[in-house]
């Protein structure tokens, strides 16, 4: 990880978003991913609205081995959709990305979708994750338009999550209504 963070120098808040969301982002199950890297996510968001300059991560995490296997995996299924966002990424409208307003904007949308990655409902982790994704990869690259195509799928993500749990609340409120009728009688 540390060779990472290396490689990547100013831009490493958009490749560890791009990375970490990834799994979550594709439309196929990554089951056991999304708390975890929810939780990295979210450390990396807040980090983003402090103005922090690069990420701070623990020596375990710095240290700590990808297994080759994983990483190619998601690489795999990942760089169709990175080649399709890369083909019309160029730096533009940079001051989304670079000036502290914009980054404690894209900073809070990416926490508030990284709490929605990490809920155990199904449905609430992948457009929160997608919006995650592109909005990294706005980051990486320096263009502020991704950044704000993704702070709309941001929105979208929210948008669904408070849907599923409003759904999930009313109908588990209606259903406690009819068990306790059902048992009344």
């Amino acid at each position: 990880m540390a060779d990472i963070l290396l490689l990547a120098k100013e831009r490493i808040f958009g490749f560890l978003l791009v990375i970490l969301s990834l799994p979550s982002a594709l439309p196929v199950p990554a089951p056991g991913y999304s708390t975890p890297f929810g939780i990295l996510i979210f450390l990396l968001a807040i980090q983003l609205i402090t103005g922090a300059k690069s990420p701070w991560l623990s020596q375990r995490m710095m240290n700590h081995p990808l297994k080759l296997d994983t990483v190619q995996g998601f690489l795999k299924a990942g760089i169709p959709w990175l080649r399709r966002i890369e083909a019309i990424a160029r730096p533009r409208l940079s001051y989304i990305c670079t000036t502290l307003p914009g980054r404690v904007t894209i900073g809070s949308a990416i926490a508030l979708m990284a709490i929605s990655m990490m809920i155990p409902i199904p449905g609430t982790n992948t457009l929160p994750a997608m919006g995650i994704f592109v909005t990294g990869f706005g980051l990486l690259e320096d263009d502020g338009a991704i950044s704000l195509g993704g702070l709309v799928l941001c929105v979208m993500g929210a948008i669904l999550t408070t849907s599923i749990l409003i759904a999930l609340v009313w109908g588990g409120s209606s259903l406690l209504d009819v068990i306790k009728t059902w048992l009344g009688r």
